[in-house]
């Protein structure tokens, strides 16, 4: 049963739906969805056009916003939004450390986390659409991981599409994991260093907490254990708008004198593990490296392979000479299943991902090559999430894509540009720019 509500401005209904775990078997076993469906106060009862939207991630999801926020605002002058939790996150039967030994062991947890990538999310919204719209196409805006998710609905399900958005999220259509991460790290290291000039102070502090790591045990007060490269991982934090700024005042306070001598204080331990645990989206660590999977090679924990590739991130030499101490990005790492209390029940699940190599394809070149659906993607320049070569190729292999790049904004810039960002994208697919 839908459940209607109000907010400021808008109103929500509570949707949910069943699809198949393995859309290949209709008639086996089944999951369930979660959506919200958001609709202007004033146009509730209108018959308007629907507008998808795919969070991005993996392993998150949609907004909770209330009201008209963000860019939430721009759509609801033309659109019936639903927001979506794709399979696994959200309210959409969650994959977590309590939840997945509902499946078995960690053979099972595997096989079962194998159907959570863009195809089946593509189909799941295929099922939706059915219910949703009695069958009419629908707008997708796809942000990051969303985007990767509208590229294969592009090349799975073009019917289903009315118009589709990109922000931040046109993916390779052929790039291994390994060629991923080996686009990354520089672009990684090129925002550490625009950090550090930024805030030069920053340099000093980063090399005496991690050297206190080196020498100290520390677990948080949530079991996590910080060691320097947990430390590291923060550098997620520079590929947002604000991020830089949010780093800085992070390791402006991190010690205090204590009756023992210095010690990292109290209020950074807090905040620095609830920037790196897992446990609100334990499924961005499990199936992060598996979006990249599809050429039937394993991704074999490609962004660890990888790393030893740029010894510049190597806390410890960086400390034994007068380098900066270079943070890390957007990779996951198999120590985390050892770090974090919330992965370290699924580090063997992860191992079996991991050494998975019956990954199918998740894009169609020929397809692409042909589609006709109107669609718009706005391309950050130097995105550290997204590399933008990547991008740039795969928009020229999409018949008809039309791009916005950008330097305004960083890769989160729907939230932090929002709604101009979705009004130029919307600008750019009607031909109006």
């Amino acid at each position: 049963m839908s459940i209607s509500y109000r907010q400021p401005g808008v109103v929500l209904t509570d949707r949910r739906f069943t699809v198949p775990l393995d859309h290949s078997d209709p008639g086996g076993e089944r999951i369930e969805l979660y959506a919200r469906e958001v609709v202007a106060g004033d146009k509730a009862g209108k018959d308007l056009p629907w507008l998808l939207y795919l969070q991005g991630g993996p392993g998150f999801g949609a907004n909770r916003f209330v009201g008209r926020q963000a860019w939430l605002d721009r759509a609801l002058d033309d659109y019936r939004v639903l927001l979506l939790d794709q399979r696994g996150t959200g309210s959409s039967t969650p994959a977590t450390r309590q939840t997945l030994p509902l499946r078995g062991g960690p053979a099972e947890q595997a096989d079962y986390l194998a159907r959570f990538r863009a195809d089946s999310i593509v189909r799941d919204c295929e099922a939706v659409r059915a219910e949703v719209t009695g069958g009419a196409p629908w707008t997708v805006l796809g942000q990051s991981f969303g985007g990767f998710c509208t590229v294969s609905y592009l090349s799975l399900a073009p019917e289903g599409l009315d118009t589709a958005l990109i922000t931040g999220g046109l993916p390779s259509l052929d790039a291994h994991a390994e060629d991923v991460y080996r686009a990354a790290y520089p672009r990684i290291e090129r925002k550490v260093t625009a950090h550090y000039a930024r805030y030069p102070q920053d340099v000093d502090r980063a090399r005496r907490i991690a050297d206190h790591l080196l020498t100290h045990d520390v677990v948080l007060p949530n079991g996590y254990r910080l060691t320097v490269e947990a430390f590291q991982s923060l550098g997620l934090m520079l590929g947002t708008g604000d991020g830089s700024h949010r780093l800085h005042h992070l390791l402006e306070d991190a010690f205090v004198r204590t009756p023992a001598g210095l010690d990292l204080a109290d209020s950074f331990q807090e905040q620095v593990q609830n920037l790196l645990s897992y446990a609100g989206h334990p499924l961005y660590a499990l199936v992060h490296e598996s979006i990249y999977g599809q050429d039937s090679r394993p991704t074999a924990w490609a962004a660890e392979r990888v790393r030893a590739e740029f010894p510049q991130f190597d806390a410890a030499k960086a400390l034994a000479g007068d380098a900066p101490v270079l943070f890390t990005g957007e990779t996951v790492h198999p120590w985390m299943f050892e770090n974090d209390p919330a992965l370290r029940p699924l580090r063997e699940t992860a191992e079996l991902l991991a050494a998975r190599g019956d990954w199918p394809p998740l894009y169609d070149r020929d397809r692409l090559a042909g589609n006709e659906v109107p669609v718009a993607a706005a391309v950050y320049h130097d995105d550290m999430y997204v590399d933008t070569a990547h991008s740039l190729r795969t928009a020229g292999a999409i018949r008809g894509l039309r791009t916005w790049v950008t330097d305004e904004y960083e890769h989160d810039g729907l939230r932090t540009g929002a709604p101009r960002v979705l009004d130029r994208l919307l600008a750019v697919v009607r031909d109006e720019v």
